[in-house]
């Protein structure tokens, strides 16, 4: 079973009431998760003829025992095969270009060590191998991917430690210590097996989760943390999104369980999907999570996604780069991506069909180019090791993705307004000027109603000479033509004209060109509006 979305409401910032931190301790040292790029590895899919003991199109279709089809799937996006030895003939039509569509196994070595060439090839350090309710009919296919793992592993100079997911293991309280005693402890004693502060590391995924599937009290979660550190684990909780207020995704009760262990990853997939909501999660749950782990001396994993690629989510990189800018900037011990190989999902990085051209036609999948602009297979493997490099500052902290999206392209193209401060002549409501620089072209600035001229303004931070400028209202709304005129300014005071009143039809952009003066401020004014009496706009985009 999938870690299916669970969405939030509200964002809750505030400390559980009724804790009281314990006295702080340094953070641990740089180890083999602590300083490092984790990467979730699922390696569950399998297909008829592979050898496997499951025999079945594991995790490929709805239906196993079935070929995956367009009617018969579980996966949302579709993976590159360039680099596999050995595909599965499925039921889909062959694919743009004519070949025919093929799936890989994870149950194959050779694919096993092809996903850990690409995680030594792109500064992946570490995988957490995933590993579910093993007393089932899936368990001898998931023993056997545990020593699969191991190989690759020790093969490409990469560690990687075991992830139990508690998801519907209702017998978990004394499988999992039955299952880590008598088979997977013994994959301790492979130089490959991940260790932190000297110690075996293990992850528990799904304790306090406010869902069906995870129906466990605190007090057998409490003895599984207990029994695994008793026996000299280094123990990391997997846990919700508001673990510290016990709010929202988190069951109430679990506060002393999540501060026993001495790693916390809190699960972000299906909380955000833009950048702007990446930078509200890092002012109001990031960053005092982070304080909070200080205080108690508890390393703190956050996660990183490269965004549900059906969803849409992904802004060429720009989405999962500013997280990495975010949780860097943040202090954080280390980094978990969610995840390496979820194409069931659409939150995988391994490499993903490049254009239509790699996908099975009238399969209704997107590929990476998904929003116009062609990225490689392997795109966010890279954008996940330049990550990873300015984790540990062997590049500088920078919120401009450096990874261009092909191979020898050209440079990224640097939005010059993106978060900078904005000032503006009046606003409406709570439609203030910030939210043209938000990245999220849902939220708008609306001016003060009937008493044009009104104004909107950035500055960019040093003199630059822009050149273009992008301006657009919310995709939803209708079509409108404003009158505005562009100004510019050194010192926020004084301000000189760029381009002429004129008037500009928003459906539901434009663009303009500006004349490459150097200026640090720029200044929008507007004095008409034929969809409203106000300005209006929704993003305020600057090129150099």
């Amino acid at each position: 079973m999938s870690r299916r979305t669970f969405l939030g409401s509200a964002l809750a910032a505030s400390a559980l009431a009724g804790v009281v931190p314990a006295a702080a301790r340094a953070a641990s040292p740089p180890g083999d998760v602590v300083g490092k790029i984790t990467v979730g590895y699922q390696g569950w899919f399998a297909a008829p003829g592979d050898g496997s003991p499951i025999n079945a199109w594991w995790h490929w279709s709805d239906n196993w025992g079935r070929p995956p089809s367009p009617s018969n799937t579980a996966i949302t996006a579709w993976p590159d095969m360039g680099d596999y030895a050995r595909g599965y003939p499925t039921a889909y039509g062959n694919l743009g270009d004519g070949r025919p569509a093929t799936l890989f196994s994870s149950y194959d070595q050779q694919t096993v060590d092809t996903h850990f060439r690409w995680m030594r090839e792109n500064g992946c350090d570490t995988a957490a191998l995933q590993r579910f309710n093993p007393f089932g009919g899936e368990g001898p296919t998931r023993d056997a991917m545990a020593a699969k793992v191991r190989s690759a592993a020790e093969a490409n100079g990469r560690k990687f430690y075991l992830m139990y997911d508690v998801t519907n293991w209702l017998a978990m309280q004394s499988e999992i210590k039955t299952d880590w005693t008598t088979k997977m402890s013994a994959h301790t004693a492979s130089p490959a097996y991940a260790r932190q502060n000297g110690k075996p590391v293990v992850c528990i995924w799904g304790f306090g989760f406010n869902d069906d599937g995870r129906p466990f009290a605190p007090g057998p979660c409490q003895d599984v943390v207990d029994w695994f550190k008793a026996r000299g684990c280094y123990v990391i909780g997997g846990v919700p999104t508001h673990w510290r207020t016990g709010t929202e995704d988190s069951r109430t009760g679990f506060a002393g369980v999540y501060r026993s262990f001495d790693m916390l990853s809190p699960w972000m997939v299906g909380r955000i999907g833009n950048v702007a909501d990446t930078d509200r999660f890092h002012t109001d749950v990031n960053r005092p999570d982070q304080a909070e782990c200080d205080a108690r001396g508890i390393d703190y994993q956050p996660c990183v996604l490269p965004g549900d690629l059906p969803a849409r989510h992904r802004a060429h990189g720009d989405f999962m780069w500013r997280q990495f800018y975010n949780m860097v900037r943040l202090g954080a011990q280390g980094i978990y991506i969610s995840m390496f190989d979820e194409y069931n999902e659409g939150n995988q990085i391994a490499k993903t069909a490049e254009t239509q051209a790699s996908v099975p036609v009238g399969s209704g999948f997107l590929a990476l180019d998904e929003d116009g602009t062609a990225c490689s297979a392997d795109y966010y493997l890279r954008l996940t090791g330049d990550g990873g490099r300015m984790l540990k500052g062997e590049i500088p902290l920078t919120p401009v993705r450096p990874t261009p999206p092909v191979i020898g392209g050209p440079p990224p193209v640097v939005d010059l307004a993106r978060g900078k401060p904005t000032a503006q002549s009046g606003q409406t409501q709570g439609y203030g000027s910030a939210n043209t620089v938000d990245g999220n072209p849902d939220t708008y600035w609306e001016s003060t109603n009937n008493a044009f001229p009104q104004w909107v303004q950035v500055d960019l931070g040093t003199q630059v000479a822009p050149r273009r400028l992008e301006l657009a209202l919310p995709s939803s709304w209708g079509p409108r033509t404003q009158t505005l005129a562009v100004e510019g300014s050194q010192d926020g005071a004084s301000f000189t004209p760029l381009v002429g009143a004129a008037g500009y039809s928003f459906a539901p952009g434009t663009a303009i060109t500006l004349p490459g003066r150097g200026v640090r401020y720029l200044r929008l004014v507007f004095t008409a509006n034929t969809g409203w009496p106000a300005g209006q706009l929704s993003v305020l985009r600057a090129f150099a």
